[in-house]
């Protein structure tokens, strides 16, 4: 893939960094000279441009990008970024950082945005997911608020477990995706037996998260 990722700061870098790993091509966009950092990514290809101008995104090659990253610290540019990506250029896929919670509702169709990563979302999230058993934890959210990444951990004493995942009768608009258990990553078939302990992971339309947490925990 293409990716171009505007905002090179440490996020930025990060992200550009772990795609051209994967043997992705990556250009980085930042207006500020100081964020030039050719050397920390030196495989990557570099832009001195306001990615909030049209000409800047011409000169980047956005109609070649098959992913848009706005991953500045400023929430506004990252919604004027992907708007432009989104409707200017027709980019397939546009991933926008959230800096402030109270900016998560901007961040949809709306302006361009398939899938919102909200750090302090993400952080918290995970903080519950380490010390909560039971409850349904929120991970993160694709297809413009479409649908969500949850998780929950099985209680001793939760109804399913013992249950075969494909006898489990699982809310519409909800898939179960993985299970973790002790240290393994498993794709679930529907002979799988659900244990207490395991980790799964569902991606589900938020309508339905009260049902799958009633289910999987009966309270």
């Amino acid at each position: 893939m293409r990716v171009a990722i505007a905002g090179a700061g440490a996020v930025g870098r990060s992200i550009a960094a772990e795609l051209l790993e994967n043997g992705h091509e990556v250009l980085l966009i930042d207006s500020d000279p100081k964020a030039i950092k050719i050397d920390s990514v030196p495989h990557a290809e570099w832009l001195l441009a306001d990615a909030c101008e049209i000409s800047s995104l011409d000169e980047a090659g956005l109609n070649n990008c098959h992913v848009v990253v706005a991953s500045s610290g400023d929430d506004k540019v990252n919604l004027v970024v992907s708007l432009l990506a989104k409707t200017e250029y027709g980019v397939p896929r546009v991933v926008a950082r959230i800096n402030h919670p109270s900016n998560e509702w901007l961040f949809n169709e709306s302006w361009g945005v398939d899938v919102a990563v909200s750090t302090p979302r993400l952080l918290s999230a995970l903080v519950e997911e380490a010390v909560s058993v039971g409850d349904l934890v929120r991970l993160m959210t694709f297809r413009q608020g479409q649908a969500n990444l949850v998780e929950l951990t099985l209680a001793d004493d939760a109804p399913v477990v013992g249950q075969r995942a494909g006898s489990v009768p699982w809310p519409t608009d909800s898939a179960l995706v993985a299970i973790l258990r002790e240290g393994r990553v498993l794709v679930p078939t529907a002979d799988d037996p659900l244990e207490a302990g395991d980790e799964l992971l569902f991606v589900a339309s938020q309508e339905v998260e009260p049902t799958l947490a009633h289910l999987l925990s009966g309270h």
